[in-house]
């Protein structure tokens, strides 16, 4: 499935309902560049949750937790991965398998670690379409 968002309220809310359908064990893997608004996808994701908390990437700690919503939400940064064992660290398996959703920024970047199946989310910026404008194409695997 492919959604155009021409400003960021399209982006968080395409994330929102995608939120509103996620059930326990998904994995969400997030694909784009810096700045596409991965992090604001995130927060929509979130809030299809129903997570009230403030959401937001958790680069340095790698992995952030939210458990007030209707299922515990498990976000990763894994930008700054330089080890495929520093997911290991962080219990990485026990929430990918866990009662939660994984939503997973820069996924790609542990891709020799992912499940056999997950949902990919790829945004791309096209400048030709305007600043703002952003694809965003979301496809199960």
């Amino acid at each position: 499935m492919e959604y155009d968002s021409f400003n960021s309220d399209d982006t968080y809310n395409v994330a929102k309902v995608l939120g509103e359908s996620a059930r326990a064990g998904d994995v969400i893997c997030l694909i784009g560049d810096l700045g596409v608004g991965k992090t604001l996808f995130s927060q929509g994701f979130a809030k299809g949750l129903e997570i009230e908390e403030s959401v937001s990437s958790p680069t340095f700690t790698i992995v952030q937790q939210y458990d007030e919503g209707r299922l515990p939400l498990y976000h990763f940064d894994v930008y700054r991965i330089e080890d495929l064992d520093e997911m290991e660290e962080v219990g990485f398996v026990d929430m990918l398998y866990g009662d939660g959703v994984c939503l997973i920024e820069w996924a790609d970047l542990i891709s020799d670690i992912l499940p056999e199946h997950y949902t990919r989310v790829t945004i791309n910026k096209n400048l030709d379409r305007g600043f703002d404008y952003r694809s965003i194409q979301i496809e199960n695997i």
